[in-house]
Formats: structure tokens, sequence, C-alpha cells
């Protein structure tokens, strides 16, 4: 499956190129090039071109540990047919949300999470906007659950790789609501007020394709007309340096934790929710804290 799912993925990169280049024709017409940037899509690209070099190289040293723990302590044989897919992208995507939402909530994670959201437009080529640092976060530890349950690693792999490549597609401005597609999938119009750091809007539509979760877990808000979305970060990045914009979050983190003042102010530096980092870090610089954050 991990073949497929790679040929599939190559198969679709000159979809996704097309998707950009039919985007902005479209948003020229519509005299909207502020939509656009070419020095923030080419950080975008160069960031995908990061995340890509850094997913293969954790995968090469995490998939010997997802095939110990299928091998040897796996609780179910599982045998490969349309059902066992159908739950394994049901339980990928349910684990999926968790990780997007603990990567709003856990400041190491956000530190990886914060460069998809640091960009203050909203287009296609944000979706490459990923970083290079999710395997140091830890993102592969979510997917671990799979092979335990009994699901093959590259199988799991595979799913992964078509959850994020369906992302792609809800990273626009061009499509309106879908009707009553959003009452159970992820859509651009979900998918834009996840991106807004709008008050009513952080911290919100965690979805990966399925909106259910959100909807079951209370994490769920709609885009609202008289609520325009303002996209980025309360703490901007102010940077097209796809380094730069990688690390900088990370340097941060790293800084005030060495100059916390105790033990419990680093836990929570690290560990806690990114706006009570901020709070912490702010009373420690005399600085006014970026709260709420995006």
């Amino acid at each position: 499956m991990q073949f497929d799912v790679q040929l599939l993925l190559l198969a679709l990169a000159p979809l996704f190129l097309g998707c950009v280049a039919w985007e902005v024709l479209y948003w020229h017409r519509q005299g909207r090039k502020d939509i656009y940037s070419w020095r923030d899509s080419l950080c975008n690209a160069g960031l995908a071109l990061l995340h890509q070099a850094s997913d293969k190289l954790a995968w090469l040293l995490v998939l010997p540990l997802y095939g110990w723990l299928y091998r040897e302590h796996r609780l179910f044989e599982i045998q490969t047919s349309w059902l066992a897919f159908g739950g394994l992208f049901l339980g990928q995507d349910f684990l999926y949300y968790w990780f997007h939402r603990a990567s709003h909530r856990v400041r190491w994670l956000w530190a990886a999470h914060s460069v998809h959201h640091s960009s203050t437009r909203m287009n296609f080529s944000t979706a490459f906007r990923q970083s290079l640092m999710y395997p140091l976060a830890g993102m592969w530890a979510f997917w671990l659950p799979l092979a335990w349950l009994g699901f093959p690693p590259q199988q799991v792999i595979g799913v992964v790789l078509l959850n994020l490549a369906f992302q792609f597609f809800v990273h626009t401005q061009a499509l309106p609501k879908l009707g009553w597609l959003e009452y159970v999938f992820n859509t651009p119009s979900i998918h834009r007020s996840h991106h807004a750091r709008n008050p009513c809007y952080i911290d919100r539509n965690y979805a990966g394709v399925l909106c259910i979760w959100d909807r079951l877990f209370g994490s769920f808000v709609a885009e609202h007309d008289d609520e325009p979305c303002d996209y980025g970060t309360v703490k901007p990045v102010n940077s097209v340096n796809p380094l730069w914009v990688s690390l900088v979050e990370w340097r941060d983190m790293l800084r005030e934790t060495w100059q916390a003042r105790s033990w419990r102010e680093r836990l929570v530096l690290l560990l806690g929710p990114p706006e009570a980092a901020a709070v912490i870090s702010a009373r420690n610089t005399s600085a006014t804290p970026h709260t709420p954050r995006s």
C-alpha cells in the first residue's frame, strides 16, 4: 500500500500545482492580488522541501519501531480488506484530530505546528507550509496505536499521507460554504476559521478529513459572515526565510525555558498551553503577553 500511495501522491503533484496556478489566475481576475505574494509562496515551497526531507528521514528511523510493535505486540490479526481500510481511515483521522488539538495546546508541539499558521495569507500554497521539526516534536508517536492494534506499518503511513493530501484542498478562500458537506467533512470554510487569529476562531476546527470529531468534542465553530478571517499568528514571525520560520519559536521556547525562575515555570513553558507560556515569559521579561494566540 505504501508504494501505491506514493505513486498516487506523485500523480497528484501536477494537480496540486495546477490548483495553485488556477487560484493565482482566479484572484488576479478578481482584482485580489493580495491573496498571493511571491515571497510568501516561495517561502512555502522552501518549507515544503525541508519538511519532506525531515519526514523521509524520520520514517526511516521510526519505521523499525512501528514494525516491532506490529510484529511483537499487535492486539489483532487484521486482514487486508476495504472494511479494514475504512477502520484504519477512521482511526487515523480520529488520532489526527487529537494530534492537531494537542499541537495547539502543548507548546512543544505548537513550536512545530506554528510554522503552518505563521503566514498572513490563505491560499493553496499555504498547504505546503509545513515544519521540518515535526519529527522532533513527536508527530509520528500519535500513529503508534494503529500498529499496536494490528494495522501494518506501511498501510498506516499510507493513510497518514492520504489524510494530508486531502487537506491541501481546504486551504483556499476561493470556495464558499459547501452545504451539507459542512456537517461531515473538513471544508475550506471550516479550515479558514481554523487559520484565523480572531478571538472567536482561535483553537477551533482541528479536523483532518472529518469534522465530526470537532462537533463531538466541542471544538467546532462555523465561519461567520460578519467576522472575516484575519490570518496568521498573534505572535507574528515577520520573515520569509524558511529556516528562520522553522526555528524561531523553538529558539524562543528554549530561551524562555532557560531563563525561567523555577522548574514549574520551565514545565509550563515547554508543555503548557502556549498562552500560559506567554504570560510567564511576559512576566519574566516585563513585556506584554501575546494572548490570546492562534
